[in-house]
């Protein structure tokens, strides 16, 4: 395992031969490192992973799964399980050969998780928990790992929240009161709550997509902001494509809103925000009203209610 010296810039390079996955060999140059050590270093990680045994480092597993998943998973979902891993995981077992890990190592990863001053909820545990197994569950299932250690330590939190905290319909009204100075912000909270469509649902919502006449709105799609880009996705299931029913007063202030924006496109966001600033709302809505702060998932769960459903089509002027 050579490294050698470039004697114009001073600095080291790695140039190796290695065989790949459909077994041609390939030549692989890299330069810029600093020391021998690094260079060195550099070949050895990226033999190991060519090799993808059980030996390898997490850090190396890190990488192939996360390669492996960019072709199979939202953009979404993918940027989630990254932070949660390079958040909570790697820097516990990233330099530790996968199958070095043992129960007892998760086991003490898991309290340490559970003591945090952070104080995570326990559904968040959960998916910390289940992040690990999945990664070390594709290293027993496609690198000949022999067990998973995380069935042995067991898991952790919840899969759902004991409670979901929810407003009811007057402190919904009271609350609005404390955005109302805001067109954009009061006309969001009044399609997530009489609706009951999901957040990024609402963000992804175009002109096309409200039908006045019909008196329905159409969820084709979701929205996130994504390292400073929008991206667009089909919604959560299947299921999730639908055609919500709106009351008249709904159907009202949609129009007065959509003549409010000055040479709006079809296609063209209807509500130009992110949810950190439907975050920033929820918070100066409840302060400066009183009524208690829930997640803004939350806000949809009343309108699903079967007693409420019964109620929606009642409140036809408020």
């Amino acid at each position: 395992m050579p490294a050698y010296k470039d004697e114009k810039t001073g600095k080291w390079f790695a140039k190796f031969y290695y065989t790949n996955w459909q077994g041609i060999k390939k030549q692989k140059w890299k330069r810029g490192f600093a020391t021998k050590k690094e260079a060195l270093g550099f070949e050895r990680d990226f033999l190991e992973k060519q090799s993808a045994n059980p030996d390898m480092t997490f850090q190396s597993l890190y990488e192939i799964y996360m390669e492996d998943m960019a072709a199979r998973l939202k953009q979404s979902t993918l940027l989630t399980k990254k932070t949660v891993l390079q958040t909570h995981i790697l820097p516990i077992f990233g330099n530790k050969p996968i199958n070095e890990i043992k129960a007892s190592d998760v086991r003490r990863w898991q309290a340490k998780l559970m003591s945090s001053p952070n104080n995570y909820s326990q559904t968040y545990l959960k998916k910390i928990n289940t992040e690990l197994n999945s990664i070390i569950n594709y290293a027993k299932r496609f690198y000949d790992l022999n067990t998973n250690p995380c069935g042995k330590a067991g898991t952790i939190g919840k899969a759902k929240a004991e409670e979901m905290d929810y407003w009811t319909y007057d402190e919904y009204i009271a609350f609005r009161e404390g955005v109302k100075d805001k067109s954009l912000s009061y006309i969001c909270f009044e399609v997530l709550y009489w609706t009951g469509m999901r957040e990024g649902e609402l963000l992804a919502l175009s002109p096309a997509d409200i039908d006045l006449d019909n008196k329905t709105i159409s969820i084709n799609r979701t929205y996130q902001r994504i390292e400073g880009k929008d991206v667009f996705t089909s919604p959560k299931t299947r299921k999730s494509k639908r055609k919500i029913p709106i009351p008249d007063f709904l159907c009202q202030e949609l129009s007065d809103y959509i003549q409010s924006r000055y040479m709006l496109d079809a296609d063209e966001r209807l509500f130009p925000v992110t949810k950190s600033y439907l975050s920033h709302e929820m918070i100066r809505g409840c302060k400066k009203t009183g009524v208690k702060k829930i997640r803004i998932h939350d806000i949809r769960h009343p309108y699903v209610k079967p007693t409420t459903k019964k109620l929606f089509f009642t409140f036809q002027l408020l």
